[in-house]
């Protein structure tokens, strides 16, 4: 399982020394890994089984409905499992529409495509596919269609942005038979890596975009982890807050994300990398504002680590 692969839901309000020491559990670069489709295809994932989304947000069965035992929407989680007309896939119904989340990974948009949606059955039924950074505001990305879909997000986002939350939405063209809509068997990011959320009160002084000594001795310890990579790209965001004036977050956002850009940039010199890095302000909440602590753990720089070849 991916979770035995990789370190499991990481929380901004945890240390960096202790995210530091769960990602040195792993040793070495996830390792491709080749799946079946359903139909007989085969699809690669360059991050093998940790490219897959983690968590159902949600799930809206359609109208007409699918055969009882066929809308658990926990079987589009993991690695694909599809056994035929028995088990291993939850249908969509007539319009239905079904909510992931990426936690321990995150989809980035990479060049070429991004992510991949294994959609069984004797029928190809096309979704509505829509993206989000928050499961709030949504991004749509547009239909897709295919025994496996490969879908890039590039002409919708940022090259390098990143986001952990995927819909599917069901487009009522086959309502026909048992199974109703879109059968789901997995999705997978491509451009995938392992997410570190960093509390912004480790990294920096408060209202200071200026690391902490302390917060390069840790950071430091990420880059050893990093050794066995022949390169590496980084997606950095910084988050803020709501308190005070949003325009002024978004530049203290912009500049801290800056900072642990510039941090790898000067530690990983002379490896390959690219690094993608944006400041949002007070615009993605991961807790509500109107607390302390929902404050404290909305003040973040998420990193996302990814192999680059």
């Amino acid at each position: 399982m991916k979770r035995s692969l990789f370190f499991r839901n990481i929380f901004s309000t945890f240390l960096v020394l202790f995210l530091v020491t769960s990602f040195s559990a792993q040793t070495n670069q996830p390792q491709p890994k080749t799946y079946s489709n359903g139909r007989g295809g085969k699809v690669t994932l360059p991050q093998g089984d940790i490219s897959f989304a983690d968590e159902v947000v949600s799930f809206q069965v359609g109208n007409p409905e699918p055969m009882t035992g066929y809308t658990n929407p926990k079987e589009a989680l993991g690695p694909p499992n599809w056994k035929g007309d028995t088990s291993g896939f939850v249908t969509l119904g007539c319009g239905g529409t079904l909510i992931l989340k990426f936690t321990d990974n995150a989809l980035v948009n990479i060049d070429g495509p991004d992510l991949y949606v294994f959609e069984v059955g004797n029928f190809i039924e096309p979704t509505l596919l829509s993206i989000s950074k928050d499961g709030k505001k949504w991004i749509e990305v547009g239909k897709i269609r295919g025994g496996t879909a490969a879908v890039d997000i590039g002409d919708s986002v940022k090259t390098g942005e990143k986001f952990n939350y995927i819909k599917l939405t069901d487009l009522k063209q086959e309502c026909e038979g048992l199974w109703p809509g879109a059968d789901i068997d997995a999705v997978a990011a491509i451009g995938t890596g392992m997410q570190i959320n960093l509390n912004s009160s480790i990294l920096f002084p408060t209202g200071s975009f200026v690391l902490k000594p302390e917060a390069k001795a840790e950071l430091s310890k990420v880059v050893v982890q990093l050794k066995d990579y022949t390169g590496v790209q980084l997606v950095i965001e910084g988050h803020t807050d709501n308190v005070g004036f949003a325009p002024a977050n978004k530049i203290l956002s912009e500049k801290r994300a800056r900072a642990v850009n510039d941090f790898f940039e000067s530690a990983l010199k002379g490896k390959k990398l690219k690094i993608n890095y944006y400041g949002y302000g007070d615009q993605y909440p991961v807790a509500p504002n109107d607390s302390k602590a929902g404050q404290e753990k909305n003040r973040r720089v998420e990193l996302v680590v990814l192999p680059l070849k």
